[in-house]
């Protein structure tokens, strides 16, 4: 099983982004590292910029470590591994950037037990954050079809088209022709639940974005943005599903 550092990372939207940029100079306002310590501004919003950026290195090395070498251990045997692993990295990790940031500004460093409470903190909150592995969850519900994908693909597949004698699988990741028939591929998107709009054309119904209508014609619009044409024949049935 891969693991990719973009799993740890929420889409960054405006909201988002705005709320990190204001939450990270207020905790460097608000609160000094250590106790006793005297850090300047500039320092504490180093310091604190620098513990965002070791949490999620250290989250992305422990989860990538648990799921490669005891990907078949039981799901407590994992979370515990993962706790220790990030406690065990992230506590050396932390003491040696203050080290290096104390002794560039002239200060004492900060004792390894008082880096340790930093460390127990970090991964007690992260598991309370991140919760239980969901990987082998997330791969029950993936469609049969996704194995005939390449071995990287881990996106979403918006919809399936008929060319020639391939299907067009088009994913989040792009497109990908797979030589089938189109009602067998139909069948092996189960569990993902969607419909035909057309004899050529099935969609994922968590795809559908909006319905247009254009010269009479109506069109399905997907998250992507491409247009899935609707057929009279299947009209009734994608209404009745309250998808028009």
């Amino acid at each position: 099983m891969r693991f990719k550092l973009k799993t740890l990372l929420v889409k960054p939207t405006p909201q988002r982004v705005i709320a990190g940029l204001v939450f990270i100079p207020l905790l460097a306002y608000s609160f000094s590292p250590f106790r006793g310590s005297e850090l300047s501004f500039p320092m504490r919003l180093v310091f604190w910029v620098g513990v965002m950026a070791l949490a999620v290195a250290v989250t992305w090395a422990s989860r990538n470590f648990v799921r490669g070498r005891l990907c078949s251990a039981g799901l407590p045997v994992r979370d515990c591994a993962f706790s220790v692993l990030i406690f065990a990295l992230f506590t050396p990790a932390l003491w040696g950037f203050a080290w290096l940031l104390f002794t560039c500004d002239g200060q004492q460093t900060p004792g390894p037990w008082s880096i340790a409470p930093y460390g127990l903190l970090f991964a007690a909150g992260l598991m309370l954050v991140v919760g239980p592995d969901q990987t082998e969850e997330q791969e029950q519900q993936k469609p049969r079809l996704a194995r005939r994908l390449p071995e990287t693909f881990e996106g979403e597949i918006y919809r399936l088209t008929v060319r020639n004698h391939s299907v067009d699988v088009v994913t989040s990741d792009g497109t990908f022709a797979i030589r089938m028939r189109f009602t067998d591929a139909i069948a092996d998107m189960e569990p993902v639940a969607g419909c035909c709009t057309h004899r050529s054309h099935w969609v994922a119904e968590s795809a559908i974005a909006g319905v247009e209508k254009t010269d009479g014609k109506i069109f399905l619009r997907l998250r992507n943005n491409d247009r899935v044409p609707v057929s009279r024949k299947y009209k009734p049935g994608l209404e009745q599903a309250g998808l028009l």
